[in-house]
């Protein structure tokens, strides 16, 4: 059956999976609602969206996805409160990024419309399938990548951008060792770490598992040129406190203009904490665990929020946190999530009501 809602045409599925879920139980990223949104680019041009059940995609195996890598995405998440009203974080700076990042990679940009009435078309059609509760959400996968086909190195003339929901659970639980990485990199200076292109994770994968085999969960980045300046943590932007200032690197072509990061600053700013963006030394950190004077660490990404740091290695040496009964990033992440859920104001206007 087909409908239109937001100018959007919906094809909806004949049949819900929606009661085969155990909400209780939800692993990340594993469970998919029903539909999605599918929208073509092809003789210079987007083509009209369209809501449609979540299915399979065919491409032919010259796609340039499979050859050159030219694909972006960006992570968000919509919320419902008590009284089943559906809210978004913040989702015109996800808009805004995704065109960012694809005009790095060479790929054509978005629409507003296309993105934002898409995006509200599709969560009307799944509301059922965003969960309520503390930490829950439905986590939403916008994407855009090359369905051009052809072995000649060089942008496609075909793309495809969809949004794909999943219902989720926290995404992490407790707190994370990590290694401070001396090695490899992330990313270099002129290249595509400033914007959410697939690669820069796949980069990510083989440090991080060298790591797992040692006993951490996680890699701490470093300036690709001296390795001596922290730059992010795993998939996230780091924040570090010492003493009670609250310190994070500044965005640059090598680091991810993270929105929680933008989030938290102002957050913090707005409570009177002391927040400094600038560049932070490895040795910084390090003689201020040796001191004393660092008291947390914390990664902070859409997924988890923030999620804290126990402990970091570096140079064979491991440095432990201490186990404060307050702490920044606890006070920040519920001040973050209360105004994504509606249960607290938003003075800042980042919260952005879909139904």
């Amino acid at each position: 059956m087909s409908t239109v809602i937001n100018d959007i045409e919906v094809i909806k599925a004949k049949t819900t999976k929606i009661h085969e879920v155990d909400f209780d139980n939800l692993k990340f990223g594993t469970v998919f609602s029903d539909h999605m949104l599918v929208c073509d680019y092809n003789k210079g041009q987007w083509h009209a969206p369209k809501v449609m059940p979540y299915q399979p995609i065919t491409l032919d195996p010259s796609a340039k996805i499979f050859h050159y890598g030219q694909s972006v995405f960006e992570g968000m998440k919509a919320y419902k409160d008590a009284e089943d009203q559906v809210w978004l974080f913040r989702p015109l700076d996800n808009f805004k990024r995704l065109n960012i990042s694809s005009k790095r990679l060479a790929m054509p940009e978005l629409p507003e419309a296309y993105f934002m009435e898409g995006l509200k078309a599709l969560l009307k059609v799944d509301k059922d399938w965003i969960p309520k509760g503390e930490g829950r959400s439905l986590y939403i996968r916008p994407f855009v990548f090359a369905s051009g086909n052809g072995f000649h190195a060089s942008p496609a003339d075909a793309y495809k951008f969809i949004i794909a929901t999943a219902p989720s659970g926290s995404y992490f639980s407790g707190t994370v060792r990590v290694l401070i990485e001396q090695t490899y990199s992330r990313s270099a200076n002129g290249g595509v770490g400033f914007a959410k292109a697939g690669g820069n994770y796949a980069g990510q994968f083989y440090p991080t598992q060298l790591a797992i085999e040692k006993g951490y969960q996680q890699v701490i980045w470093t300036d690709d040129n001296t390795h001596e300046f922290i730059e992010e943590a795993g998939a996230m932007n780091i924040f570090v406190r010492i003493e009670d200032t609250l310190i994070t690197a500044p965005t640059s072509d090598r680091i991810l203009d993270g929105i929680t990061r933008k989030s938290i600053i102002e957050l913090a700013k707005s409570e009177g904490m002391d927040v400094e963006i600038r560049k932070l030394s490895v040795r910084e950190v390090v003689e201020a665990a040796k001191e004393g004077t660092l008291k947390e660490m914390f990664g902070a990404g859409t997924a988890a929020v923030v999620s804290p740091i126990s402990g970091f290695g570096y140079n064979g040496k491991d440095y432990t946190l201490p186990e404060l009964e307050e702490t920044y990033a606890s006070f920040l992440k519920k001040r973050i999530v209360d105004i994504q859920t509606n249960n607290a104001a938003d003075p800042f206007g980042w919260r952005y009501k879909v139904v």
